[in-house]
């Protein structure tokens, strides 16, 4: 099977994210089924710290919330935490990713083993490089569409 991508429509371009079952099959779904019932539609970026990463995924902007679903196991994995690299948001505790995530811009390797990386910024790392800054920004980026193919 060809590798899947998820594509983030952003207001300036697309966002082409190389998925990762291999690393994180559960998560990759959720990803996939988020994305198909357009929950990352129209979301926003809430919280984007230079030199660290951006994160987006919280249906009402504050990084407090997330889908209905239930939150998920965690898929540590070893794949390092690089420019680009995609993984997923949670709370203190392990096993309470939902459905928001984060994109890398720099190297982040204090955050290996600890949190579940999904994907890989194949294009438009620029875009991400260029979304509003703050937590949240006063005037965040968003996602307007998020498919998958």
């Amino acid at each position: 099977m060809a590798d899947e991508k998820l594509t983030l429509t952003l207001d300036n371009g697309d966002v082409v994210i190389k998925l990762r079952p291999d690393l994180a099959p559960g998560h990759v779904e959720r990803i996939k089924e988020l994305a198909g019932e357009g929950f990352y539609d129209g979301i926003v970026f809430h919280r984007v710290i230079p030199g660290f990463m951006a994160q987006g995924g919280c249906p009402n902007g504050t990084g407090m919330g997330g889908s209905e679903k239930p939150d998920l196991q965690a898929e540590f994995n070893a794949e390092p935490h690089v420019r680009g690299t995609c993984s997923m948001a949670r709370t203190s505790y392990p096993h309470s990713a939902n459905s928001q995530f984060f994109i890398c811009f720099d190297d982040a390797r204090f955050l290996d083993n600890q949190y579940t990386v999904w994907g890989q910024v194949e294009s438009g790392m620029e875009l991400i490089d260029a979304l509003p800054v703050g937590e949240p920004p006063a005037s965040p980026g968003k996602i307007v569409k998020a498919t998958v193919s």
